[in-house]
């Protein structure tokens, strides 16, 4: 599928360019007022005067940012802040890759968010189960929610890096933060050192100040131009530090192996796909195993150990398929998702029987990403071209009597439609042409994600955050 973001977004982002890196809560709307109703995307119209508004009650954490031009493509840099960390408020640290209207003007965004302050709130408020309705319980949640939005505008310092032409993704090593890979629709491959960048934001504090908005130029430790074709395909080992894949447009995927100051890329490539590799990633318990998929429509798995073919090759899905993810709790579930709008998971323990575990048909419009939670193995975030980010647990039935039961103890229902998979626990919208999410590893229910038309950082009130 075609990965860059729409051209009808690039007035908007021009605009954007000429302005500092920003906070902003400017494209998120306001507060909805009146009875609920669930507004289904693709199914229900808007009338003429009439816009969308969120339930702040659905949000522990909702808050855009924006740096600069958009980004196809971000990641989350791991930091020495807290491997677990569930009280507000918070620091995050992230790079980013922009799409900007000009191959010159592009760059890599290298920032740190602080100031993360949220709530958190049970997903049925004690009084409704209860039946306790006085107005003291209502006066008290006033001021509680008075006291939580005082001072909770988020700071964000930023860094910017050269980068030749459009970043078609970037991620960041597991082990080594401070490095990471960048895909350019140059179709080069090339690995950064950033932490001189990294260290001058934690020295930053949490305090607003001038950012410097010059563009710095900074030489990547590694160039590969191997590949003959551009390409979105990138991954690190988890298991084997340095370790690296490369996947492109013209059907090759690269292995990079690092050595004493550098990396020796074999240039005689794994060869199996018959059309685009989209997206690799590792086994998060196998070494030398990693996955692919492709626009051939197919899930292949491969053995560095044992030549350059695939060891398994399954078709996965009717159309295109543009992204995998690999479950790291739950090693033997693959999840993918393709142009039709539909994802599924497959047990990998099946694979050359019937490995189909899921099969889900909720968007119309390609995925974009997808990503298990790192805290939850049941748990997944799926972002769509249909604007919408949606979150679901596999671990979930429907169940009529408990249901009525929870009906029965709520004050005020929305008009839920019955055909919504009971797996569906949070759909975020607000987004246009969402392109890529991650969860955050550290920061247990956090996710950011990127569109047209910039970030957002949510937490939804109803994901359970307990570290099994």
């Amino acid at each position: 599928m075609g990965r860059t973001i729409k051209k009808s977004n690039k007035s908007k982002s021009k605009k954007k360019a000429s302005k500092k890196a920003e906070v902003s809560s400017s494209s998120i709307p306001a507060v909805a007022s009146g009875p609920a109703k669930v507004w289904q995307p693709g199914v229900d119209a808007l009338e003429e005067g009439e816009e969308l508004q969120f339930d702040p009650e659905a949000y522990n954490y909702l808050q855009g940012f924006s740096t600069g031009w958009p980004c196809l493509s971000f990641d989350i840099v791991r930091d020495q802040l807290g491997l677990v960390r569930s009280e507000f408020p918070h620091t995050l640290y992230g790079v980013a890759g922009t799409q900007a209207e000009k191959a010159s003007w592009n760059y890599i965004g290298i920032f740190k968010i602080c100031n993360i302050k949220g709530k958190k709130r049970e997903p049925i408020p004690a009084s409704a189960v209860d039946g306790d309705s006085d107005v003291d319980s209502e006066s008290s949640s006033d001021e509680d929610d008075e006291a939580v939005n005082e001072d909770t505008v988020p700071i964000l310092h930023l860094k910017k890096v050269a980068h030749a032409g459009c970043v078609n993704r970037i991620r960041s090593m597991t082990q080594q933060p401070h490095l990471c890979a960048t895909w350019g629709d140059t179709g080069h491959v090339q690995v950064w050192d950033f932490s001189p960048f990294l260290n001058s934001l934690a020295e930053s504090g949490a305090v607003a100040h001038g950012e410097d908005d010059r563009i710095h130029n900074h030489v990547p430790v590694k160039i590969f131009g191997g590949h003959k074709d551009e390409g979105y395909a990138i991954d690190w080992s988890p298991l084997v530090t340095g370790r690296l894949v490369s996947g492109d447009c013209n059907k090759c995927i690269h292995l990079w192996e690092p050595n004493a100051n550098s990396w020796n890329v074999d240039t005689n490539p794994f060869v199996g796909h018959t059309a685009s590799v989209e997206d690799l990633q590792w086994s998060p318990t196998e070494a030398d195993i990693f996955a692919s998929c492709s626009v051939d429509r197919t899930i292949s798995i491969w053995d560095i150990r044992t030549g350059k073919k695939p060891c398994i090759s399954v078709k996965a899905h009717n159309a295109d398929m543009n992204v995998i993810s690999w479950n790291r709790l739950a090693s033997c579930m693959i999840a993918s998702g393709c142009d039709d709008g539909s994802f599924s998971i497959r047990d990998l323990r099946l694979i050359k029987d019937d490995s189909l575990v899921a099969h889900f048909e909720y968007h119309k419009h390609p995925i974009t990403s997808v990503e298990w939670s790192p805290h939850d193995a049941s748990t997944l975030a799926v972002s769509s071209a249909d604007h919408q980010l949606t979150i679901w647990d596999l671990s979930l039935e429907k169940d009529a009597e408990e249901e009525a039961e929870f009906r029965a103890k709520m004050k005020e229902q929305a008009n839920t439609p019955e055909d919504l998979p009971p797996q569906l626990l949070f759909v975020h919208q607000g987004q246009k042409d969402l392109k890529e999410l991650h969860w955050h590893p550290q920061i247990p229910g956090m996710i950011v994600s990127t569109a047209a038309d910039g970030f957002n950082m949510l937490m939804p009130s109803n994901i359970d955050t307990t570290i099994q």
